[in-house]
């Protein structure tokens, strides 16, 4: 994610070429200075002139093979999760070491995100377009929460499983979200904002609304909740954006590699958390597969009855939820076609990474963790498919629909 505003030098591109007039001295001079007052005057880039833009600086052939590298966040997570069903124990050495080494992976991605990120842009968006930055926010801190109460309630969910899903829906955007908006022809401007703004709100709003709706299940300290936010998520992102601005030349040599370093964290992350509760879920289809005389379908039906099957039901609920009532919340409100789809992707894109240190810092059981770490192959896989399908649909109404924030 990069929201560096990057200035073009001023050029000197005269509109027609300048010729000197013939000077003839009445006496012999060994040279004519000319007054700088004939010279035509430098126009900036950013002025008028009819001089074409100079044509952009490609990026190095390994820079973007980077990059592309990290857009693959969702074939990582996918591997990483069917290793953890296969070898859990592949993850034993990053498990060990919980929940200390998930808050510093989790510090990590956020400072990635920091180093790309100004903040005085940051603010010129915000005044740019306010509207449709904070309603994407408030859509993100209402949709997602009010839908994760109401499929736990449905579904019948256990205790730990509801505050899990309660917790995960409580989340901000993930930055996962930022690539599958790009993929989706979507407002990538618009997505990227919606991201760090709900990220900084985190520190409050995730706590308080954990606790009013998962509180009735276990008790939830929200002090606790939003140190620990602040500590992973707002610092490093602050510590980041210092950085770039305080340390230039050495961030901008960081920088190439902070994505995908920052997407191998968080698959590493999710995966871990998922091999550690993949023996129980194993067993749940082992005891269901038991019964060989049985139809496959119906053993089918009883390992999806299981813990297994309710979390993958419930998380699938819950993207799906996000992504279609974001869509058309924003549809009513008269947003284009971009900026529904950006909205749409980060609502329905949660930061799983925080729910898992969240979850495994502050909550005995290991089963609220269970939720944000099936999120994270789900979710992605999810956002990924309607990214490709929204990729080949043209946003025809985005000339004819209005910029909400101009009106």
């Amino acid at each position: 994610m990069n929201l560096a505003i990057h200035l073009r030098p001023s050029i000197y591109c005269p509109q027609t070429q300048w010729k000197p007039s013939t000077i003839r001295p009445k006496t012999p001079t060994i040279s004519t200075v000319t007054k700088l007052s004939k010279f035509p005057s430098i126009k900036s880039v950013h002025g008028r002139h009819d001089c074409p833009p100079p044509a952009p600086t490609e990026k190095p052939r390994w820079e973007s093979m980077l990059g592309t590298a990290a857009s693959l966040y969702p074939l990582y997570v996918t591997i990483g999760g069917i290793v953890a069903c296969v070898k859990p124990a592949a993850f034993s050495w990053f498990v060990k070491r919980g929940p200390t080494s998930y808050s510093l992976s989790l510090g990590f991605i956020m400072l990635a995100m920091g180093l790309t990120l100004e903040l005085r842009d940051l603010f010129s968006l915000l005044m740019k377009r306010p509207f449709s930055i904070l309603f994407g926010c408030v859509a993100q801190y209402t949709i997602m929460p009010a839908f994760g109460l109401i499929i736990s309630k449905l579904l019948g969910l256990p205790p730990s499983l509801s505050v899990g899903l309660i917790l995960l829906s409580c989340c901000p955007g993930g930055t996962a979200s930022n690539v599958v908006t790009l993929i989706a022809q979507g407002d990538v401007p618009l997505s990227i904002v919606m991201t760090v703004c709900t990220t900084l709100g985190a520190v409050i709003l995730t706590p308080v609304l954990t606790k009013i709706l998962a509180g009735a299940y276990v008790p939830v300290d929200a002090a606790k909740l939003s140190i620990s936010t602040l500590q992973v998520v707002v610092a490093p992102i602050l510590l980041g954006s210092y950085m770039q601005s305080t340390f230039p030349a050495a961030v901008k040599v960081v920088t190439p590699f902070a994505p995908l370093f920052a997407v191998l964290s968080s698959s590493l992350l999710a995966c871990s958390v998922f091999s550690e509760n993949v023996v129980r879920l194993k067993a749940s289809i082992v005891g269901a597969s038991v019964a060989s005389d049985q139809s496959p379908i119906f053993r089918f039906q009883q390992m999806l009855s299981g813990d297994f099957g309710i979390i993958i039901l419930s998380v699938l609920l819950l993207h799906f939820t996000g992504f279609f009532v974001g869509y058309l919340s924003a549809a009513i409100c008269g947003f284009r076609e971009s900026q529904r789809r950006a909205i749409s992707i980060e609502v329905g894109m949660q930061n799983s990474s925080l729910g898992v240190v969240l979850a495994t810092s502050h909550f005995t059981s290991p089963l609220v963790a269970l939720p944000p770490a099936m999120s994270a192959v789900i979710m992605n896989i999810m956002g990924s498919t309607l990214g490709f399908i929204w990729r080949y649909v043209d946003p025809s109404d985005s000339k004819k629909g209005f910029e909400v924030d101009e009106k």
